[in-house]
């Protein structure tokens, strides 16, 4: 036992430890086209069989040490591999591209050992989710995933709504350059906030194929390839795509997310698809972003529990209810059978003839204005980003103050608001030019008076997007999917504007292709109050 996985146990109560670990590290295994990828084997000391636990990831083997020496302590074999072309591993990292073929050749490998029994499971989180779903149609009889603030589709991620979450694959390219070149530099850049800063700076960058160069201090060959064939192109995406393999056949699947969490909506949207075909995955959501301690340290119990319960029929620790949602507000856990829950109502928020949001009838016939300027591009504050620093629920008192940004506030709440699920807010509009963002946010004012994001939703508009008969948009926007109950003392908060940079990249308002544009012209929106509308999913709890 390391000091490592015995604070891990210390820290997430873990159960017992059953045996010694035997670590057998480096061994190189070769895929079809005569790659080698580096892969550690942690085999537990003890009478076997022992079902095994894979976890594929670009991230480096040692930092996941600690984890795996947990799981191979209570009876797993674990499987750790580098994928192709990051640590040690050979080829060139091309995101996606190689998960499908080098995961298959790596199962192989695992079928033809001695000490495999048949029994398998997948584990991990975000990539490392990615890379289960490349080959969950593949496995034995015998298994089970536990996906983690993933999804199936990246698509959506890179490009929603049609935009580039720049924030997202600036910072994360500096992980996977920095840690196979700089591992120690860049584990401490992550804990200083360098990571962010750099990328700041480097989403200035005109035009964007650039950017790499600036935080990385050479070009990136993904980067670069992303650039030159990944924008619309349908083609580019589909093997890479494998919500295909979400089937009725699919092996049992405990998905695990945070609330502020940049993949929340994907992956419960792979959640949803798996009830429809007649599954009980298990969910599990705190009020948790990507990077939080409690998913870094990759849900020890919770894994351990449901690969118990899946693979050695062990049910003993799992709950009854397959669906857990931590609600912010209330700070509390609830469990329910089903994500939606059953006994939803919808609530309808609008704008009132003083400006504020209201349940009544009394609709406001005026309008906001605002210049967006991508010179000066409305900043992204907190939120649903990939960061180490700064993500979920901040203070907006900077962003509310902005020139570029319009607000809406509720009255002082008398009686509880509970929503769970997504809020959606239908927006009428219109600007200068025909390309424009709308980013909007709802936040929570506490009784000291400072507001605090709860959840948002944006969409890019441009001359494809079709037009009133008074020249408005009409669009609905989703926010994304949260559980948070407002409290009696506090007012709700509806934040509209034209931007979130880096967050998603800035609307330059212009034809010109995004990796190679480098015009920028400001835009004149105005939001019209009649028309806007906020939807919450309430729910009454006990």
């Amino acid at each position: 036992m390391s000091l490592s996985s015995l604070y891990l146990a210390w820290q997430e109560d873990l159960p017992r430890r059953l045996n010694g670990v035997r670590k057998t590290r480096g061994i190189s295994l070769a895929m079809a086209d005569g790659v080698v990828l580096k892969t550690d084997h942690y085999a537990p000391k003890g009478v076997g069989p022992h079902p095994t636990i894979l976890m594929r990831l670009p991230y480096g083997r040692r930092g996941f040490g600690p984890i795996a020496e947990a799981y191979a302590e209570r009876g797993f074999h674990v499987i750790i591999q580098a994928c192709r072309g990051t640590e040690r591993s050979g080829g060139e990292f091309d995101p996606f591209a190689n998960e499908r073929a080098d995961g298959l050749a790596t199962l192989d490998w695992i079928k033809s050992q001695l000490w495999f029994d048949g029994r398998i499971g997948l584990t991990g989180p975000s990539y490392l989710g990615y890379t289960q779903w490349a080959i969950s149609d593949a496995l034995p009889p015998v298994s089970a995933l536990a996906v983690k603030v993933t999804t199936a589709d990246f698509r959506p991620v890179v490009f929603p709504s049609g935009a580039f979450q720049l924030n997202l694959w600036l910072s994360w390219l500096q992980v996977i350059d920095g840690l196979r070149n700089r591992p120690l530099a860049t584990a401490a850049r992550m804990f200083s906030g360098d990571i962010e800063r750099r990328t700041e700076r480097a989403a200035k960058t005109l035009p964007l194929l650039e950017a790499d160069k600036v935080v990385a201090g050479h070009k990136v060959p993904f980067w670069r390839h992303w650039f030159g064939n990944a924008i619309g192109s349908d083609t580019f995406w589909t093997e890479l795509d494998h919500r295909h393999r979400l089937n009725p056949t699919t092996p049992p699947v405990h998905f695990i997310s945070g609330w502020y969490d940049f993949m929340v909506d994907p992956l419960l949207a792979d959640y949803r698809r798996l009830v429809e075909l007649g599954h009980r995955p298990y969910l599990t959501v705190g009020t948790w972003f990507h990077i939080a301690e409690e998913l870094q340290r990759d849900n020890l119990l919770e894994t351990i529990v449901w690969m118990r319960a899946k693979l050695m029929g062990d049910a003993s620790g799992l709950r009854e209810k397959p669906v857990r949602l931590h609600v912010s507000g209330r700070n509390e856990w609830h469990e329910f059978d089903r994500y939606p829950p059953d006994g939803g109502k919808a609530q309808n928020w609008r704008i009132g003839t003083d400006r504020t949001l209201t349940t009544g009838d009394a609709v406001s016939a005026g309008s906001d204005r605002y210049r967006y300027d991508p010179a000066d591009p409305t900043p992204n504050l907190g939120g649903a980003i990939f960061a180490f620093t700064g993500p979920g629920a901040v203070d907006n008192a900077a962003l509310e103050a902005r020139k570029d940004v319009v607000t809406y506030s509720s009255p002082v709440l008398t009686e509880e608001v509970t929503m769970l699920g997504q809020a959606k807010v239908t927006l009428r509009a219109r600007a200068g030019l025909p390309h424009a963002d709308f980013f909007v946010r709802l936040s929570d004012v506490g009784a000291d008076g400072i507001s605090r994001n709860i959840c948002d939703g944006f969409v890019r508009l441009t001359p494809a997007t079709p037009l009133d008969a008074d020249g408005c948009w009409t669009v609905s926007l989703p926010l994304h999917a949260m559980a948070h109950s407002f409290l009696p003392g506090h007012r709700l908060r509806l934040l509209i504007a034209s931007g979130a940079h880096p967050r998603y990249a800035r609307n330059l308002g212009t034809d010109e292709p995004i990796n190679t544009a480098t015009t920028m012209v400001a835009n004149e929106i105005e939001v019209l109050h009649q028309g806007l509308e906020l939807v919450l999913p309430t729910y009454r709890l006990n």
